[in-house]
């Protein structure tokens, strides 16, 4: 049998995971990947997107992130993350009405700084309503 990791995920405003898992696959600014036990020390950027914790008996948590770092030491794995949201807590709802938002702010865009942030917006509300989505029917634990 495989051994186990210790995972932490942080935000600026709490501490949204710490236990064991089997694996984390994140969505690194290059593609995304996976940490499994006994894998080498490194430090990774990770961007928008899903976030997957394998707990060690194969259920999957999945979290909407908006980006941080992921650090790798000894079988610890450290994510740094700016929002990290999971998909059992995400409003479908409120996930498009934001979407909508953001879509609206960046038609109103009138400089490229604006323009910027809008298109940010818009693809952070796009992975949270991507990633309620994937959860619809989805037993909650």
């Amino acid at each position: 049998m495989a051994g186990t990791l210790f995972v932490e995920i942080v935000t600026p405003e709490k501490s949204v995971f710490r236990g064991d898992a089997a694996g984390v696959r994140a969505p690194g600014v290059e593609g995304s990947f996976e940490v499994l036990y006994n894998h080498a020390p490194m430090i990774a950027a990770f961007g928008i997107g899903s976030l997957f914790i394998t707990a060690p008996g194969g259920e999957r948590i999945v979290y909407a992130t908006s980006g941080g770092f992921l650090e790798v030491l000894n079988n610890t794995v450290t994510l740094l993350a700016e929002t990290a949201e999971p998909a059992t807590d995400i409003d479908l709802d409120r996930a498009r009405v934001s979407e909508e938002q953001a879509a609206a702010r960046l038609r109103a865009a009138e400089s490229t700084e604006e323009r910027m942030l809008a298109e940010q917006a818009l693809e952070r509300a796009r992975n949270r309503a991507r990633v309620a989505m994937a959860q619809v029917g989805t037993p909650r634990t």
